[in-house]
């Protein structure tokens, strides 16, 4: 069992979640989407895109309301 977290850059975490990258950058901003800082730049880790996607199934598309474009 691999037990290392996996990370996505913004523009993959906004592809995974079908927004674009200013919206998925919106959302850390705002705090609906977490991030971390690493050397890189801010990376998402698959459990919190697991989360959000989880919440807007379950809410009917209320927590990622915000996140779409326009």
């Amino acid at each position: 069992m691999n037990s290392q977290m996996t990370f996505h850059t913004i523009p993959q975490a906004a592809w995974i979640l079908g927004v674009p990258c200013s919206a998925a950058s919106r959302a850390i901003r705002t705090g609906q989407l977490r991030a971390i800082r690493s050397r890189f730049g801010l990376r998402v880790s698959s459990t919190e895109l697991v989360r959000l996607l989880g919440t807007t199934k379950q809410d009917g598309g209320a927590a990622c309301t915000p996140m779409t474009s326009g």
